[in-house]
């Protein structure tokens, strides 16, 4: 008030436009505004009261000359009770060349600071009250709906204690939730699958025992029934006899990996291994059976293959494995391979062959256990095992197995193995 008065020196010589002015100002608080001249004369007043009292000195006015020369003065008058407890601000007004010009006074009673403290404090009070009852209810929201999610994951985790069915649980409430849920339908689809490939093993077995148990039983009973009077007879039926054995002989051995690879007992017996020696005597005793189903047999494996750390029992079963494969899924006129070489600080050795060869869909899945393919496939018998074991040996011994084929084509199957 004392600056807008500042632009309008007119107010002080005339009290008409004073009260005018007073009258013009909006206060943003509820106080009484007068204008003084520099005797402390009263020039105009927002209180109709104070009409009679223009031209007038003030009654209880502090002394001038310390008014005049301060820049803000307040005065507080306290009474027996709070209506007349009242705060006085002395502002002087200076003109252009700072000289005082008169004073403006503004009047409060405390009275009203307390009542305005009093709503504040009931303000106060109502946005707390307000505040606990939205809290309140907003709590007792998100603790019924994690409640009810938590629910959900506890009774799905009964349900799979009790090898009930279970649906996916949604994913949905706070991120700690849905991870749960996540971790909880993670473990669902791992035991179907494991559920499933149970079934699947159980399958297999019948199947893959009942082949040669039946051929051993016909040939046993054939024998007894007096053909091994027949010398012939008699030796075709032992090599055929051979031949079934031999298959148990391998069913076996792939389960026992399939052992291994469940409980992770895989133990590892790393030697110094000259890998062209090793690879002559693996691959030697394969040789008749190629021969034997009429495969063009080839080996490029050259001299000077460096010493490599590994297991030579489990990269044996590895590369037998390979070969079987390619010499059971090869037709007769066909043709199997083994090479090896180094490449950079590694070396690889690839078995490969020209048999129906696997399809792209399907090559993301050969290394599964227990994965036979479709009716018209490369791996439409067997147990599914073979390729899982010699995947699971090669990443032991911290290498890795690479197929490349296409229908009609053949396969190739290459294992990298580092030097170190």
């Amino acid at each position: 008030m004392a600056q807008l008065a500042t632009d309008h020196p007119e107010i002080w010589d005339d009290p008409a436009e004073a009260q005018a002015f007073v009258n013009r100002v909006s206060l943003p608080v509820a106080a009484q505004a007068m204008l003084l001249d520099v005797n402390g004369l009263l020039l105009a007043s927002t209180a109709a009261a104070d009409t009679e009292r223009v031209g007038r000195p003030l009654e209880n006015m502090p002394d001038l000359t310390d008014l005049l020369s301060n820049q803000v003065t307040v005065r507080t008058d306290s009474g027996r009770d709070l209506e007349t407890n009242v705060a006085d601000v002395f502002v002087p007004v200076r003109g252009p060349e700072r000289q005082v010009m008169g004073v403006v006074r503004l009047t409060q009673q405390l009275t009203n600071v307390y009542n305005q403290f009093l709503m504040l404090r009931y303000l106060i009070a109502a946005v707390l009250a307000a505040g606990l009852l939205v809290g309140g209810g907003a709590a007792w929201f998100l603790g019924n709906n994690l409640g009810q999610l938590l629910r959900q994951v506890t009774q799905a985790a009964h349900r799979l204690s009790n090898r009930q069915r279970l649906e996916p649980i949604p994913e949905q409430g706070p991120e700690e939730i849905k991870q749960l849920s996540r971790a909880v339908n993670t473990l669902v689809a791992q035991l179907e699958a494991l559920e499933q490939n149970r079934r699947q093993l159980l399958s297999n077995l019948v199947h893959e025992l009942s082949n040669p148990l039946s051929a051993l039983r016909s040939a046993t009973n054939a024998l007894l029934s007096g053909a091994g009077k027949d010398e012939k007879l008699r030796r075709e039926l032992l090599i055929g006899m051979q031949g079934e054995e031999e298959r148990l002989n391998r069913l076996l051995a792939d389960l026992a990996g399939l052992y291994d690879q469940l409980l992770g007992s895989l133990e590892l017996q790393m030697r110094p291994l000259p890998l062209t020696s090793f690879l002559f005597r693996a691959v030697r005793v394969w040789r008749e059976a190629a021969q034997y189903k009429g495969l063009e047999w080839q080996v490029d494996i050259p001299d000077g293959l460096p010493t490599i750390a590994a297991d030579e029992d489990r990269l044996a079963q590895v590369v037998g494995n390979l070969l079987s494969n390619a010499i059971k899924y090869t037709p007769p006129d066909g043709r199997v391979s083994v090479s090896a070489g180094r490449e950079r600080d590694e070396v690889w050795i690839r078995v490969s062959d020209t048999g129906v060869g696997i399809a792209q869909e399907e090559q993301a899945h050969i290394f599964t256990p227990f994965y036979r393919g479709t009716s018209n496939s490369r791996f439409a018998d067997g147990m599914g095992l073979g390729l899982s074991i010699a995947h699971d040996l090669v990443t032991a011994l911290s290498g890795r197995l690479i197929v490349t084929s296409s229908p009609g084509a053949g396969s190739q199957f290459t294992v990298w193995l580092p030097l170190a």
